[in-house]
């Protein structure tokens, strides 16, 4: 359970955010993004009541590890790549990707959680909110040209990287540092020789800098990216399926362990004063 406080929302200016959140995830029936079963709200919080997933985000497992091998980073690509598929199918932009915003179900199979970011498009339109991470944008956000889905091509190039070397490309402690080195692009990047041919050349070409030249923005979409020489033999109908072995599975006590969980603040009570609806007014 989601606990979201009023005050904070509104202080922040975020009530469209947290509607549109709600809306895009109450519609988004994929088994890569966590699903959002009901809302609920009372005098001073709004809840969302979420799938659990128990297995933690991928930002921490990656912190342990360090750094992922091909097959255990194509998995988790695969897992991004499909949601983002559903997503994009439905005009929407995520904007926000990145290992921190990936959680792990029981089974160890990752999901996309909280579309704060994500924002619904309409047919051959772009949009111009500065939104994402510093170090994930796309240069057209930085640079205020408009931008679209293929936004997340882009931020699906920089997951990899992350994934495979446990940094960033465009990555430091001064944000005008990492502005310039985005802005200037991938070719400019020494890439670490741990990371394979194949991996350089998916990451390049997601990361071009004219988003009209970015693989999975061409007339095939997505299946570029799929058919890319580095996912080359991987199952992506077993991955649909749920019939591949993760990875990583996670180790829980027992379904209602959180140990591994995030918590956003205290929990739902279950008082019968708590309204099914939300409107604009909170």
């Amino acid at each position: 359970m989601r606990v979201l406080r009023k005050n904070l929302i509104l202080s922040g200016e975020q009530q469209d955010h947290i509607l549109r959140e709600r809306h895009i995830l109450m519609e988004a029936h994929s088994p890569f993004i966590v699903r959002l079963y009901r809302t609920f709200r009372d005098a001073k919080c709004l809840y969302m009541l979420t799938e659990a997933c128990l297995g933690g985000d991928l930002w921490s497992l990656l912190k342990d590890r360090g750094s992922f091998d091909d097959c255990s980073s194509r998995f988790y690509a695969a897992c991004v790549v499909e949601a983002l598929i559903f997503l994009h199918s439905r005009r929407v932009v995520y904007r926000d990707l990145k290992p921190e915003k990936v959680v792990l179900d029981e089974r160890g199979y990752a999901k996309l959680v909280s579309i704060l970011c994500a924002k619904k498009l309409e047919v051959g339109k772009k949009t111009w909110t500065f939104c994402g991470t510093l170090g994930y944008m796309a240069p057209e956000i930085i640079l205020n040209k408009g931008h679209s889905v293929a936004s997340d091509f882009w931020s699906l190039g920089v997951f990899v990287f992350e994934l495979l070397t446990g940094s960033l490309p465009f990555g430091g402690p001064d944000p005008m540092k990492i502005f310039t080195a985005t802005i200037r692009g991938i070719d400019q990047i020494s890439f670490p020789k741990t990371i394979s041919k194949s991996a350089s050349s998916l990451i390049k070409k997601l990361c071009r800098s004219n988003p009209s030249e970015r693989l999975g923005s061409q007339r095939n979409g997505a299946k570029d990216i799929q058919k890319h020489k580095w996912f080359e033999g991987f199952n992506w109908d077993g991955l649909c399926k749920g019939t591949l072995n993760p990875p990583v599975i996670p180790k829980s006590k027992h379904p209602s362990d959180s140990s591994r969980c995030d918590h956003y603040s205290e929990h739902f009570d279950g008082s019968t004063e708590q309204q099914t609806d939300w409107d604009r007014d909170f």
